[in-house]
């Protein structure tokens, strides 16, 4: 029997949400279009969930908030422990001290960090597509040149990692960095052993450092495992910066605080000395009880009953699109909790264009995100992180109204 309810979706308006508030802003291109009066808004377009956290991350954020100073403070032990234990238990990592372990106020930021470190000249990064569109947004801010390798699907129709692609880029712009993303968003793939082993050992070979953002890990579904990134080799180990955090896992983007894994010592000691320039990662004292609240006995057994709705929800989604919209080809994803159909077929098909088919649903409070942002031309990302039963109002919206 399950512990915890997953049916109710809390009303967010007036909340703090830019997902269903839709206020203006200079890093998300909000849902174009109007919605019709008598529909109310359901967001599916940025990838933060419709559920609330988890009761044990709450009660540790109560708990400390209850104490009325919040002066200065470093991260407790009790941190530090909650984030090895965390790891071992989920991937079986066993290896990882005190020192290995460094804080962000965001997996972005400390991508960004990382990069001056790493690519001090603004050398091509590599980068998979695909691609999040916050990897190509900090890329180009930052000066850097992207450098992108389009997955490609195999004869199973499984998006994988071009490896002749990557090493042509490689060797032709001189790429010393890649940015790899584990689970990959926004295809869903988890990338099975063989797949970074075979991604890493190109990287040694031509002397490309690594930053692996893995802050989906602990969302893999249907039976698969996520492979940290520096497990597969000792060199792999030395040459990748591995960011985590519990946001997209418990819901907690708004809380601010991500962490990352480097076992280069020399690597970390520069990691450390370039961040601590701008005092810009000092932590949130709320924000570490809250990981600390997450990564608990009780934020396990949430967690995997989360996965569980998720799966449920990508297999309701798959099943629609299979059935109900001829043209529309969807891949299910493996990890992340979203998915993106390609409507290239459909419109062809009904003889309408893509951008009346966004509108189409924007106007019914369908509010979805427009693929091109992540370079797939007919695609629309669906974030399905929300009560099942919401989700089969958004299957019925569309098949009345827009397909």
């Amino acid at each position: 029997m399950a512990m915890y309810d997953f049916t109710i979706m809390p009303d967010r308006h007036g909340h703090d949400s830019i997902a269903v508030d839709l206020q203006e802003n200079d890093f998300w291109v909000l849902p174009q279009g109007e919605t019709k009066t008598g529909f109310d808004k359901i967001p599916l377009w940025i990838a933060d969930m419709n559920f609330p956290t988890a009761p044990c991350v709450t009660e540790a954020i109560v708990k400390r908030a209850v104490h009325p100073i919040y002066g200065y403070f470093v991260p407790s032990d009790e941190y530090f422990d909650a984030i090895t234990r965390w790891q071992k238990e989920s991937f079986d990592i066993t290896d990882i001290a005190r020192q290995n372990i460094g804080y962000e106020n965001g997996v972005l930021g400390g991508i960004t960090s990382a990069l001056q470190v790493l690519n001090p000249a603004h050398e091509p990064v590599l980068v998979h597509s695909p691609t999040y569109t916050g990897f190509t947004t900090q890329l180009e801010r930052n000066g850097y040149p992207v450098a992108l390798s389009q997955l490609c699907p195999d004869e199973n129709g499984i998006l994988r990692m071009d490896y002749d692609d990557m090493e042509r880029q490689i060797k032709e712009k001189r790429i010393h960095t890649a940015l790899l993303c584990s689970p990959h968003n926004p295809s869903g793939r988890v990338w099975q052993r063989w797949e970074l082993e075979q991604a890493m050992e190109l990287f040694r070979q031509y002397d490309v450092n690594v930053i692996s953002d893995e802050i989906w890990s602990d969302l893999t579904l249907f039976g698969t495992c996520h492979i940290p990134t520096q497990s597969v080799s000792e060199d792999a180990k030395q040459r990748t910066i591995a960011f985590y955090a519990p946001s997209k896992t418990f819901n907690l983007a708004g809380l601010v605080g991500s962490y990352h894994i480097v076992y280069n010592q020399k690597l970390a000691d520069q990691l450390r000395i370039y961040e601590s320039k701008c005092h810009y990662n000092d932590m949130n004292v709320l924000s570490m009880h809250a990981l600390i609240g997450a990564y608990s006995s009780d934020g396990r057994v949430w967690m995997e009953e989360l996965k569980k709705v998720l799966e449920s929800n990508i297999n309701l989604v798959y099943s629609f699109f299979q059935n109900e919209a001829q043209g529309v080809s969807l891949r299910k994803s493996e990890g992340t909790y979203v998915v993106v159909p390609n409507f290239e077929n459909w419109c062809k098909v009904h003889g309408r264009t893509f951008d009346e088919l966004l509108r189409s649903g924007v106007e019914v409070g369908v509010l979805w995100r427009d693929g091109r942002q992540f370079h797939i031309p007919y695609g629309i990302r669906l974030a399905l992180g929300l009560p099942t039963q919401k989700l089969e109002e958004v299957l019925h919206r569309l098949k009345q109204y827009v397909l």
